[in-house]
């Protein structure tokens, strides 16, 4: 706790720096920490629910510029790293996908909106590769048949072509500085690119 007031402390004058690249529309940058609070040998363990939570992280951008993100315990226990990517894509297209529908109803009322073609579209970065193809085929596997009600939701946007899912290297991955501690020199070069310092 001492290390994050220290680290606030030295970067109160800090912000985000906003510097719109008009040749991007939204991306939607995912991630997911699978039961990332389970130490094996901690005491009492077994006796703290949250340690079979997985953590979703999430950062969305429009025009390169972050406007909004989140990071928070997933509400039930994911069965695997799959599961728990998976899930974090759900949640973080429960904020994208009425963003994108705002965006075309100001376009279709007359609003000059200058970002992204006619059809909004939205990239997700994902570095699951088994979260990546469950998003993108429409088959269910036994291991996976559970989830296909709740978290399915965004797949018709997908199947219209309105998002694209796209897989990122863990190094490259916006969300993870959300989702997990993350060595130095990485932390620096991805809040870089999300802050702009």
């Amino acid at each position: 706790m001492r290390y994050l007031g220290r680290y606030l402390q030295g970067t109160k004058h800090e912000g985000i720096y906003l510097d719109p690249d008009e040749s991007k529309s939204f991306e939607c940058w995912v991630d997911a920490d699978f039961l990332g609070l389970y130490v094996k040998d901690a005491p009492d363990m077994h006796l703290d629910k949250m340690t079979s939570k997985s953590r979703t992280g999430y950062i969305i951008t429009y025009a390169g510029c972050p406007i909004t993100w989140g990071s928070k315990l997933q509400r039930e226990s994911a069965l695997s790293s799959c599961e728990s990517e998976y899930i974090g894509i759900s949640e973080a297209y429960r904020s994208l996908l009425p963003l994108m529908d705002l965006l075309e109803e100001a376009k279709e009322m007359g609003v000059p909106i200058n970002v992204g073609p006619p059809t909004i579209h939205c990239k997700t970065f994902e570095d699951n590769s088994g979260a990546l193809q469950l998003a993108k085929l429409p088959k269910m596997r036994p291991r996976t048949k559970h989830i296909n009600v709740k978290y399915h939701h965004f797949r018709e946007a997908v199947a219209q072509g309105k998002v694209t899912i796209q897989h990122v290297s863990t190094e490259d991955q916006l969300g993870d500085a959300l989702t997990k501690n993350l060595p130095r020199d990485l932390f620096v070069r991805l809040r870089k690119r999300y802050l702009g310092w």
